[in-house]
């Protein structure tokens, strides 16, 4: 099964995708100029990998996030299964893994390193 992840950030959405036996590969980040966009953006990756599940990151920590993802995930136009996941610590994770690798950490590298560990978070717990 052909698996997505998105790590929903208020700037970028880290992405990141599963086609074949567990094996997560970070792809570039969509960066966000407003809602519509980057729904369109997420949406166009889905149907160009041909994804069959989506696995949302969620914060359990945060109420407001929880509503914002909610909201982000209904103006998706994807008829597939929808998973949550929880993304507890995913982004620092992330940034303790490149630590001193990246300069510039705005271009969303590390936004979907933090989706890569959410979905292989999902297989381990499978």
């Amino acid at each position: 099964m052909k698996l997505a992840c998105i790590d929903i950030g208020l700037k970028r959405i880290g992405m990141a995708i599963s086609l074949q036996s567990g094996i997560v590969t970070p792809i570039p980040a969509v960066l966000r100029k407003n809602r519509n966009q980057a729904s369109n953006d997420v949406l166009k990756v889905l149907n160009e990998w041909e994804i069959e599940k989506l696995v949302v990151g969620f914060p359990s920590a945060s109420e407001d996030m929880q509503k914002r993802i909610t909201n982000f995930i209904n103006l998706l136009d994807f008829d597939k299964e929808i998973i949550f996941q929880e993304e507890n610590m995913s982004s620092i994770e992330a940034e303790d893994l490149i630590k001193g690798e990246i300069k510039y950490k705005r271009d969303g590298r590390i936004d979907s390193l933090a989706a890569k560990i959410i979905l292989e978070r999902y297989l381990n717990e499978k």
